[in-house]
């Protein structure tokens, strides 16, 4: 048979539930900030979404679609022809309101690159492009020699893309890093 409690005993198991009532709210606290800094981390150096703002890219993407970028990518590597990249956006399209763009990385530095008869040429010789579907013509410019140290950039989309052959070569550190997942929309999720 138990003894009778006392109020000594409930002050006792009052204090101890609110000990521990305490002690989770302080864990849950560490917890969110905790995630936070690694978000905050994370965004910062490795992975940021970005939302396409145009039809530059139609079809591989499209306006509103949402990308995951790899910002650490290029420490690791060079930056190579076809990867589609999230950069800074150059002067011109920041008085349009556009601080990041994403297109294709056509033109290497030291190449020169040329778009006639509706296709791109590098150094003379016509580019490969699986990824444009055969009705897709370039715009006529150039011949154009890209500056060391800088990339030029199509968008698939290649009649109204607003990109190298309006505001010229982008140098390397503008880039933000290649995209390499679009998450949003449901339908269109996967890789580029």
């Amino acid at each position: 048979m138990g003894l009778p409690s006392t109020a000594e005993d409930h002050s006792a198991e009052s204090d101890s539930s609110e000990r521990r009532r305490r002690r989770r709210i302080i864990e849950w606290i560490a917890l969110i900030a905790i995630a936070l800094v690694i978000a905050f981390v994370c965004r910062a150096f490795v992975a940021q979404t970005f939302e396409i703002p145009t039809d530059s890219m139609v079809p591989t993407l499209e306006p509103n679609d949402r990308v995951l970028v790899n910002k650490l990518a290029y420490r690791f590597r060079d930056p190579h022809r076809g990867d589609v990249v999230v950069f800074h956006s150059p002067p011109v399209e920041q008085k349009r309101g556009y601080s990041y763009l994403v297109k294709r990385i056509v033109g290497m530095p030291r190449d020169t690159i040329e778009g006639r008869d509706g296709l791109v040429y590098i150094n003379g010789k016509q580019l490969a492009e699986p990824y444009l579907g055969p009705e897709v013509e370039s715009k006529t410019f150039g011949p154009t020699r890209v500056p060391e140290g800088r990339y030029f950039m199509l968008g698939d989309n290649r009649l109204v893309s607003e990109d190298s052959t309006v505001w010229h070569s982008l140098k390397r550190s503008a880039i933000v890093g290649p995209v390499f997942v679009r998450i949003w929309p449901p339908s269109r999720v996967g890789g580029l």
